[in-house]
């Protein structure tokens, strides 16, 4: 059977030291000298939470005097940082670190608790696309009703409407109720509304959570050019890859902390460390973590552009990248993965060496940073499939160094009807009794 083999690759050995640049990536632009436009310190804002919800008038009514208990929710403690003017700000941090509530107490809608904050110029906050428009009033007459609210005159804001319609892609759409607009119709309105912000200050929360690839693209154009003509932006967002290839500098929040500031590389390593850390205890809990000589930081699959994906067509060269940094020094190192379908049926498997410029080494040491990169031939049938991944030591599979269990999981789509979970190629000849 033709089974998906290793593409022979190098992986690729980074030192601790070294970074990963990111596509996109050029020379980083100094901002020490521009006057700081955003200076928070120690910043703070608790919520309290009940600790039960009162649901009906019946609860109330048979206990009347129950005493509502709740708890001290500490959403963010002591955040400083500083933005200063023109430059592209990212705050990233996993559901529930803060991020939003931040980006809040920037745009004055949640009061703090705690520490000072001074903004210098006008400021647009774009916390929820789409917050502000009215559902009874069609795209173009919300337009304007968004442009004034920004600041401008009618004139103006009317003046717009067509530059707004156009980037958006929606002037057959332009008379329609927008309460009749599909979420994708509303993101691209709220997003193409925004652009046309006349402000100091642009405060923007995962705009790019909706929409197709498309339109997200556009946006990624149109953050490009802010970017380019000297706007100061802060972005909240997940996605590690517009921190790296947009921001100047990025701000990491666990728990309400902030735990990293700076580099946008090093902050989205960070961010992926934290993400991985659970889930390596869960998929890595039969290695004692004693015994385990690295961290996962990260894994998925990338196109032939390098840009991130999660489904490939039929044939299209699988090609996956997990990064890592050792714990500790591990001889010679081997790396070992395995396709496998939803019913865990197992596809495929290979070992190989960790290579350096296309040659074994003898060892990781610790400290390093580590992307294994390895491409696959892809004869899978179209359907749902994941893939394990493990560092062994002493050139031994069974000598477990670190592992995860369904580390990336993927789509493959096409046409094809084939039965069975992978594509053969036979050769086939027919022979007769007669035949001399």
């Amino acid at each position: 059977m033709n089974i998906p083999t290793p593409l022979p690759i190098a992986s690729i050995g980074l030192q601790a030291s070294d970074s990963i640049q990111a596509p996109g990536e050029g020379s980083v632009r100094d901002f020490s000298s521009s006057p700081v436009v955003i200076r928070a310190e120690g910043l703070s804002k608790d919520f309290e939470i009940p600790e039960y919800r009162i649901d009906s008038l019946k609860e109330r009514a048979v206990h009347p005097f129950r005493k509502q208990e709740t708890r001290i929710l500490h959403a963010l403690e002591d955040v400083s940082f500083e933005v200063r003017q023109g430059e592209f700000f990212g705050i990233a941090g996993r559901n529930g670190s803060g991020k939003s509530t931040l980006l809040k107490i920037l745009a004055s809608i949640y009061t703090r608790d705690g520490g000072s904050l001074k903004v210098a110029g006008q400021l647009a906050p774009f916390i929820e696309l789409g917050v502000g428009f009215n559902p009874e009033l069609d795209a173009a007459q919300n337009i304007v009703l968004n442009g004034v609210m920004m600041g401008l005159t009618r004139q103006q804001a009317e003046a717009k409407v067509e530059k707004v319609l156009d980037f958006a892609e929606l002037h057959d759409f332009s008379e329609l109720k927008i309460k009749n607009f599909s979420s994708g119709m509303l993101v691209r309105l709220a997003f193409s509304t925004m652009l046309e912000a006349d402000v100091d200050i642009l405060l923007i929360d995962e705009v790019l959570a909706v929409g197709d690839a498309a339109f997200v693209q556009k946006c990624n154009d149109a953050f490009r050019d802010m970017k380019e003509s000297g706007k100061t932006v802060v972005l909240v967002t997940h996605d590690m890859e517009s921190i790296e290839n947009l921001c100047d500098r990025a701000m990491l929040l666990d728990n309400g902390r902030m735990t990293k500031i700076g580099d946008p590389g090093e902050v989205g390593r960070e961010y992926m460390r934290l993400n991985f850390a659970e889930a390596a205890d869960d998929h890595d809990s039969w290695v004692p973590s004693d015994q385990r000589a690295a961290t996962m930081l990260g894994a998925w699959l990338e196109d032939a552009d390098g840009k991130r994906v999660s489904n490939l067509a039929e044939e299209e060269v699988i090609r996956a990248v997990v990064e890592f940094e050792m714990r500790s020094t591990v001889e010679g190192p081997l790396f070992t993965g395995m396709i496998a379908n939803v019913d865990m049926v197992h596809i495929a498997a290979w070992e190989q060496p960790v290579l350096r410029d296309g040659q074994p080494i003898e060892k990781l040491e610790a400290g390093e940073r580590v992307a294994v990169v390895t491409e696959i031939e892809n004869n899978l049938v179209p359907g749902r499939y994941n893939g394990s991944f493990r560092l062994c030591r002493n050139e031994n599979a069974d000598d477990v160094a670190m592992q995860m269990i369904g580390a990336v999981d993927f789509v493959v789509y096409g046409t094809s009807s084939s039965h069975g979970v992978v594509r053969i190629e036979p050769r086939q000849s027919t022979r007769f009794e007669n035949d001399e």
